[in-house]
């Protein structure tokens, strides 16, 4: 049985981003992963580190096109919604600041299309909930690096 402290998490980050930057696994197996990860969740969008959100939104972006071209418009949303039910794949992408969404569903399992509607309005609660979700994700990133720099020293 492993002991962790300090220093066998600080030791099982590092392999973990080791291996991360490395980047041997295929873009296949990556994308079903994250696709399995992501199936009915809400998802932080976060460039760095990258978060599952950025991920499948990335990924998402090459088998739709028309979604790079509407990120390159919009930008990067905070948070990604997805699912997929019968042979329709949804996302919602959710501006905080913009207090909108947009909703985006592909037009067949076979093809690269994907139509967009919105922007909705967001309600309050809902801005306020998402809002403390990545307030919460901020707050534990900075304790991991806190941890992580005082078991480096």
């Amino acid at each position: 049985m492993i002991k962790w402290n300090g220093k066998s998490e600080l030791l099982l980050g590092l392999v973990v981003l080791g291996l991360s930057a490395c980047q041997p696994v295929s873009d296949a197996w990556v994308t079903g992963w994250t696709e399995r990860a992501a199936h009915d969740q809400i998802m932080l969008v976060r460039e760095n580190p990258p978060s599952l959100g950025q991920r499948r939104l990335l990924s998402q972006s090459v088998v739709y096109p028309d979604l790079g071209v509407f990120l390159q418009s919009r930008g990067s949303p905070d948070f990604l919604a997805e699912t997929t039910t019968h042979d329709r794949h949804f996302l919602i992408l959710y501006y905080l600041e913009a207090k909108c969404a947009y909703a985006c569903r592909a037009k067949a399992a076979s093809t690269r299309q994907i139509e967009f509607t919105g922007p909705y309005p967001i309600t309050r609660r809902e801005v306020r909930l998402l809002r403390n979700f990545k307030q919460q994700a901020a707050g534990r990133l900075a304790n991991f690096v806190v941890r992580a720099s005082k078991a480096a020293s």
